[in-house]
């Protein structure tokens, strides 16, 4: 028994199917950001600056919903793979049942809650123009509606993510995010109403719901001859869930709540010029995200029994998603005013043009705070992040509604970027004493770090084109002589080639 534990412990975290994972996520990631570039204008243009704004609101409404399963998705990752790697398989069924049931049950509340508070929204928190309000509030309902589908979707999702399925996984949420964006311009064709796109958009996630519940029949075929819920089963997902759910709410809210003021503070035209930059950087995350999912249960299965495989994982993680997205980051800034005139045109250029400077910046300190985030949770900690946030709310709610109502979507950017920057040096705080790492090593890091943040603020300072192009060469130049000399040894190299490498079999 116990060489079969260990033959499937090594086939869970080997390196070659970790690095296919993240492949995988990164594909699923790619396709709905391309489908995004090329939506986005067409869908400003048909539907104009108003409506998309709504649009926009209702993307907020789904995707940060997905989350609200109290953690439940990750908790059920973490079980079920203590479950495969403990040799205890035939008590996963009973587990993802038990899981799908909490779920339901918290996505129905949800569904509710939202119904009740739907009209308060868009009539006297919104400022929605009197002429969309009706479809506004209709869309409102039945987005509201499939909260509960999109729930219990989620938690299908972690039971396959538990098995290293992200192929699978992927092959449904490349195409579900595809049609989030390229949907609304099918449904354009014959209507500009917002409750026809609304409707659209909850029938994908109806099936994707349907595709998850097949997949999974799939992967545990006694799935479907164990339908039993077990209340022994509560108490450990909801205790691991319940921090997680912490974070889940409280961390997506204060990356979504902004807009929503910007909307109650200024307009919905206004909404369009802050989000559409917040969208555009929020593909920098494919990245750290694709990553950070692989690796939580690998730093949750090596922490007790290998630590020092844990730091160096962990440190060649924020390594690496640092070396990929700076240069990505000081290109967006460089040249945000001429790629938003380019993309979207000249309007949007003179209106988001700082914002997304701002969010390309923040994005990229807040992709970095995945990994410990990631780390932190997976070895058991989740309440240290959860309280870290409950402390965050109330502060970033105060500051970021006095920036919008005196210095516009503008003050609103420059709070979310001070937070992110707060909420990542407290993270990787947290990460240091977890991994025992010396205050040297860690110094070290944020200097550097910061030193290249401040070459990223001074790439935001207006200039000529000719000055722009210069200074990205002599900063890009300057950035590979440092990251080859300071930030990439031969040891972390080797280590990162053979997580990453495709070769191997896994099976």
């Amino acid at each position: 028994m116990i060489r079969k534990t260990d033959n499937r412990h090594d086939k869970l975290t080997s390196g070659s199917l970790l690095a296919r994972n993240t492949a995988w996520n990164l594909a699923g990631q790619v396709a709905p950001l391309l489908s995004a570039l090329i939506a986005f204008p067409l869908l400003i243009t048909y539907l104009g600056t108003e409506r998309f704004g709504v649009l926009t609101l209702i993307w907020v409404v789904i995707g940060y919903f997905g989350l609200f399963d109290l953690g439940l998705r990750r908790a059920l990752t973490k079980l079920i793979a203590e479950k495969l790697g403990s040799g205890m398989e035939s008590e996963v069924p009973s587990l993802i049942w038990t899981s799908v049931a909490v779920m339901f049950a918290i996505g129905s509340a949800a569904s509710l809650a939202m119904l009740l508070i739907a009209a308060w929204l868009v009539h006297s928190v919104l400022n929605i123009p009197e002429g969309l309000q009706q479809e506004t509030l209709k869309a409102f309902y039945l987005v509201a509606g499939s909260i509960v589908v999109v729930v219990c979707a989620a938690g299908l999702r972690g039971s396959l993510e538990a098995y290293q399925r992200f192929g699978l996984v992927n092959l449904v949420r490349a195409p579900m995010g595809v049609l989030t964006f390229v949907g609304p311009l099918l449904v354009l064709y014959f209507t500009r109403d917002l409750f026809f796109i609304a409707l659209f958009l909850v029938l994908v996630r109806l099936l994707t719901l349907l595709a998850y519940l097949f997949l999974n029949f799939q992967v545990v075929p006694e799935l479907g001859k164990k339908i039993k819920v077990r209340p022994d089963f509560i108490r450990p997902l909801v205790f691991f869930g319940g921090w997680v759910a912490i974070s889940n709410i409280t961390g997506p809210l204060m990356a979504y709540l902004d807009r929503f003021m910007v909307a109650a503070l200024l307009s919905v035209a206004a909404v369009a010029y802050y989000s559409t930059p917040y969208e555009f950087v929020s593909s920098m995350s494919i990245v750290p995200a694709a990553l950070a999912t692989v690796l939580f249960p690998a730093f949750s299965t090596s922490f007790e029994s290998d630590r020092e495989r844990t730091r160096r994982l962990f440190v060649i993680g924020v390594k690496y998603v640092f070396l990929v997205l700076f240069p990505v980051t000081l290109l967006i800034v460089t040249f945000a005013s001429d790629g938003l005139e380019l993309w979207l045109g000249a309007e949007f250029a003179q209106n988001s043009a700082f914002v997304l400077k701002m969010f390309a910046i923040g994005r990229l300190i807040i992709s970095l705070a995945q990994l410990p985030l990631a780390l932190v949770q997976g070895v058991g900690r989740p309440d240290l992040p959860a309280k870290l946030h409950l402390v965050e709310l109330p502060l970033f709610f105060g500051a970021t509604w006095w920036a919008i109502s005196v210095y516009g979507i503008k003050g609103g950017a420059v709070v979310w970027v001070g937070r992110a920057l707060i909420e990542t040096a407290m993270l990787f705080s947290f990460s240091r004493t977890l991994l025992r790492l010396s205050w040297a090593s860690v110094t070290r890091g944020f200097i550097m770090i910061g030193a290249f943040l401040a070459v990223l603020l001074v790439a935001a300072v207006d200039k000529g084109a000719l000055q722009s192009i210069v200074y990205l060469v002599v900063v890009t130049a300057v950035f590979s002589v440092i990251a080859w000399r300071s930030m990439i040894d031969k040891d972390s190299l080797r280590t990162a080639m053979s997580f990453f490498s495709s070769q191997g079999k896994d099976d």
